[in-house]
């Protein structure tokens, strides 16, 4: 049974495994039956339902809306993506009006007002749009991002006041431009993905090929809208699968965390629900205070916790599944994914049931030096499995000169496919760094930026190139220094970022900042001293240690740790240390 209110899990609606050839259709298929969007507030308390069919109005209106504002078919329409019906509307409805529909990030708790004005202000200049929308809450920071740009700028609850005159829409094609989707730049300044809605369409039905996806199945989320795995994955894959979803927003998340597990424990159906690593971390965090998991949950039916946006860390998932076995919590629900917005969202999937699988690798296989020396011992870090390639997707390893590698070599990762980008939006340059021809006359291959390994038909993710740390010829993942200085007392996951920086002779050095709560000058000395220990046991090289103010490492739009942006802003010296003689 349906919780009270919502939209239902069970419809006599013939399921379509999102085999649509655009969004338009899937979605006035969907609104054919009675699933849809459920909003919820902090505490998981139904705030709106919103069927299929609602959206299908609410967007047909926008669409005659925006056709009276004088916007023509290829114009692009930025928007706050927030979770709720109004960005859902204004979405759709840019998509019916042949409109390019671009999802923008809501404020982080990084860098304050002046930053996300800013960060608008460039991805506004990226994608040129003709039309700025924006929730009235945020009307402050985004009229003055619109006006150094002379963007129209419109509070999206205005558009309520404007004539929906119907006209006739124009069609779309499956290899239209359906949206622009920012990549969430952890490595490099975000580039704005264009997705048609072929790539699209192809790569939702991989996802619900792989899923299985079920009759009795519904999507529980808190991920943002503005990053591919939220806005993909979980809102448009449960549209054009006819799943109804139930949305917890972000913000609230951080808040309250294990709202979101009530949501799924409240679930009568099965689950479909996905978090990065830190997401269940978190949650497992806070049910140290709880005295035990199956007074307040019932995990029977989570048929699918998906893992993915970031390194899956197996310590982490361990510890989720350690916290709430006792509530039914099966570790064969864990589904490892590898993704990104370049390839619309999902390149693999681990098959349902299969759960977490690990490898080991001797560290001089990851750091590339060969056969590790006898005098000192082997140490091995485990590699998550992140499944097999979905549906229409092709995943090859290579070296540097585009050499393909066999099974357990560590390379590049290269994928082709019919969900691949077509390219970044006007930025030919970056989209030729990454986009490769195939000789053989075939859909061209995008290198991923990522390196990994196959095995026995499974991918293995290692780490990222750009990542990672090069000193006297031996790689460093800058993962393996966060995690050890992680295993510390007080550190938790999010508090270091490591990478190279240029010593005071030339030469490469580990850089590792490191939130600090602590105040005492005596704690901070042992703390540094501790740091340093720890990263040289693992790398055997002595760190350069900064302890900075807590929540001062900047994040992606996905929450994921923004690596490079730490390095740049500590060598601007707009991250300041803590002096610890203070």
């Amino acid at each position: 049974m349906t919780p009270a209110g919502c939209t239902p899990t069970a419809d006599r609606l013939p399921r379509r495994v999102a085999d649509f050839g655009t969004l338009v259709e899937a979605l006035d298929y969907a609104a054919t039956g009675r699933r849809g969007f459920n909003f919820h507030d902090a505490r998981g308390t139904l705030v709106r339902a919103y069927s299929y069919a609602e959206l299908q109005g609410d967007a047909r209106a926008n669409a005659y809306r925006f056709a009276g504002l004088g916007l023509a078919k290829g114009d692009r329409v930025a928007m706050i993506a927030e979770t709720g019906a109004e960005f859902a509307a204004c979405f759709f409805g840019a998509v019916y009006a042949g409109l390019w529909p671009v999802p923008l990030p809501l404020p982080t708790s990084f860098g304050g007002r002046d930053a996300y004005v800013e960060q608008l202000v460039v991805m506004l200049t990226s994608c040129d749009p003709q039309l700025f929308l924006y929730p009235p809450e945020l009307a402050d920071y985004c009229t003055d991002a619109a006006a150094r740009l002379s963007v129209a700028a419109r509070d999206w609850t205005t558009l309520p006041d404007l004539a929906a005159t119907p006209v006739d829409l124009p069609e779309a094609s499956p290899d239209e431009i359906g949206y622009l989707q920012y990549s969430s730049g952890s490595t490099r300044f975000p580039h704005g993905v264009a997705v048609t809605h072929r790539a699209l369409l192809d790569n939702l039905h991989a996802h619900g090929v792989g899923l299985e996806v079920k009759d009795s199945d519904r999507c529980i989320s808190w991920l943002p809208w503005y990053h591919d795995m939220g806005l993909v994955g979980c809102m448009l894959s449960p549209m054009a699968l006819q799943i109804s979803a139930d949305y917890l927003k972000t913000e609230d998340f951080a808040r309250r965390p294990l709202a979101w597990l009530d949501m799924i424990s409240r679930n009568p159906g099965t689950s479909v629900s996905y978090s990065p690593t830190f997401g269940y971390d978190i949650c497992s965090r806070r049910m140290s205070s709880v005295t035990k998991a199956s007074d307040r949950f019932d995990f029977k039916r989570w048929r699918i916790a998906g893992n993915g946006a970031d390194m899956i860390r197996p310590d982490v998932m361990q510890a989720f599944v350690d916290s709430f076995a006792d509530a039914g919590f099966e570790a064969s629900a864990f589904c490892p994914s590898y993704g990104l917005a370049e390839a619309t969202l999902a390149v693999s999937l681990m098959p349902p049931g299969e759960g977490i699988r690990l490898e080991l690798v001797e560290e001089s296989e990851l750091s590339g030096v060969g056969t590790p020396a006898q005098e000192r011992p082997r140490r091995y870090r485990a590699i998550v499995n992140c499944g097999k390639p979905v549906k229409g997707m092709e995943i090859e390893i290579r070296d540097a000169d585009g050499t393909v590698f066999t099974d357990r070599s560590i390379g590049k990762v290269w994928v082709r496919g019919t969900s691949v980008m077509v390219g970044y939006y006007r930025d030919a340059e970056a989209t030729d760094a990454c986009m490769v021809a195939d000789p053989d006359g075939g859909s061209p291959w995008l290198d991923t930026g990522d390196m990994g390994y196959m095995s026995n038909g499974y991918i293995f993710i290692v780490g990222r190139a750009k990542d990672m740390i090069i000193i006297n010829g031996k790689n460093h993942w800058p993962q393996d220094i966060e995690w050890a200085v992680e295993q510390l007392p007080g550190m938790k996951s999010g508090d270091i970022a490591a990478f190279a920086i240029t010593g005071p002779s030339g030469e490469e050095t580990p850089a590792v900042l490191v939130h600090c709560r602590v105040s005492d000058a005596d704690e901070r000395v042992r703390l540094k001293d501790d740091i340093k220990e720890r990263v040289k046991a693992v790398t055997g090289l002595t760190p350069l240690v900064e302890l900075v103010p807590p929540r001062t490492l900047p994040r992606t739009s996905s929450g994921k740790l923004a690596r490079s942006k730490a390095r740049n802003l500590y060598l601007s010296g707009e991250i300041v240390p803590f002096d610890v003689a203070a």
